[in-house]
This record gives structure tokens, sequence and C-alpha cells, in this order.
């Protein structure tokens, strides 16, 4: 679906991301790792072509997603249709008088058939049938995130690119996207988080992205909790150091919080 051939990003003049090169493939499931600042929100909007990279090159699908074909009416149509973003903070997403009319939005703009029924659907999967004449900006942030997410799911996407998607949410409604995601077939996912505890339930693979904002680790999920040095290096864990007594112990924490 994508391939990213030695892309730097530049924003303000630093690199936020330096000589990435990687390729995803339809229909998978890529977690991408690090702290905050390492330019994981900077990759998901480079996959959705808000952002055009300094060097290198992006294909999508084997056509490049450059700037003047992203302007080609019929390829910038099929592109929004396919890729969606769910953004960290849901607030930029959300814009129309009521849930209902936000979750219609997307497929209004595709001329998508029988849209009641697609509002319908979206809002019983995400728990939204209570609040489809509210306002989004009334609603909690968890609310605001599953209307958004609602509002994606909506169009029928064939790649979700999703920032942080936990955020803001409990641990229960946490536990039902992804429990919802797990479930979903055909569709490439790509998920950017800092939190550890989910990440294995996200996607078999993981892209680490380090703080020199290069690529520290492509892999397996499951190999990436024995690499307890790799882990330290791109700050997803320390070496911890306490006396207990006359003894001194050393031993690893992971930082793992939204």
């Amino acid at each position: 679906m994508f391939a990213l051939k030695n892309v730097t990003v530049e924003l303000g003049g630093t690199a936020v991301l330096k000589n990435i090169s990687l390729e995803i493939r339809e229909g998978e499931r890529v977690v991408i790792l690090g702290i905050n600042g390492c330019g994981k929100t900077t990759l998901l909007k480079l996959l959705n072509g808000l952002l055009q990279p300094a060097a290198g090159e992006i294909l999508y699908r084997g056509e490049p997603l450059a700037k003047a074909r992203l302007d080609h009416p019929e390829f910038k149509r099929a592109f929004r249709k396919d890729v969606v973003l769910l953004f960290q903070h849901v607030d930029a997403m959300l814009f129309n008088p009521t849930v209902r009319d936000e979750i219609a939005f997307g497929p209004r703009q595709f001329g998508l058939p029988e849209i009641p029924a697609i509002v319908d659907e979206w809002a019983r999967v995400f728990e939204l049938a209570q609040l489809l004449e509210r306002a989004p900006f009334e609603l909690s942030g968890g609310e605001k995130k599953r209307v958004a997410l609602a509002a994606i799911m909506a169009v029928g996407p064939r790649v979700l690119l999703l920032d942080e998607p936990t955020a803001h949410l409990d641990p229960a409604a946490a536990g039902r996207l992804v429990d919802f995601l797990a479930g979903l077939d055909g569709k490439t996912i790509v998920a950017a988080t800092h939190n550890l505890s989910i990440i294995e339930e996200l996607g078999d693979r993981t892209i680490v992205l380090g703080p020199d904002h290069a690529v520290a680790y492509d892999g397996p999920t499951h190999d990436l909790f024995h690499d307890e040095a790799l882990l330290v290096s791109s700050g997803l864990a320390h070496r911890h150091i306490h006396k207990h007594l006359e003894a001194v112990h050393a031993h690893y924490h992971v930082h793992d919080m939204e």
C-alpha cells in the first residue's frame, strides 16, 4: 500500500524524520511506537498526504504521493476516501452542528447511498445512538473520539491511520476499540502510540522511531519486549537503580502512559 524511500521531513528548518525507508503491505497492521516528539504524527500525516517530504519519495499503491498527483481531482477523491486519519486531538475534525451530521458528512461528500442507514450503523457500533442530536463540542473527550471514529469509518476506508487511538478513552472504551480494530478484516491499519501495554493488540509489526527521528526498530511486536537496550535507548524504558538495605538493585521501568 505504501512505500517510503529515504524520506526526510523538515519543519521550521529542523528535521523531524530522517532518512525513513519502509513498506506497508495491504491488510497489514502496523504500530508506530516512540516517545512524544519523535515524529509519529508526522509520519501519519505523510501517509495521509498532508505533508510533503523535504527529500525522498512516498508511493501509494505504486503511485507517487506527490502534491501534483494529490491535486488531480480523480486521484484526490479516491485517495481521500481510501485513506483516513484519526487525529490525536479530534476537536480539529469535528465541525458539524450535530453528531448525526458529523457521521453523515463524509458519506454525503462521496455520494454514498443510504446515508441514514450508514449513520445508524456506525452510531450503533460506537454507542452513539443517544448522542445523535447533540452538538459535538458539548461532548466529553472520549465521546468526541468515538464520534470521530464513526465519521471516518462511515466512508468505507481501506486504510486507517490512527494517532494515539486510545487517548481520552476510559479503560473499558479503549478495550472495546482495540477489540473493534482486531475484528476488522481486510483493512490496513497504522496506529501510532507510546503506550506499550496495547501494542501487541494493535499490530504484529512495530516500527520504533528513536529520539533521533530515525527508525530504531522494524520487526515483530513480540520481539521488541525482549530488547531492553533498545527500549532504553529509544526512551520507552529506563534502568532504575535503588538501594534495599545494603544491597543495590537495578531493573527496568517501562514508560507506559497516555
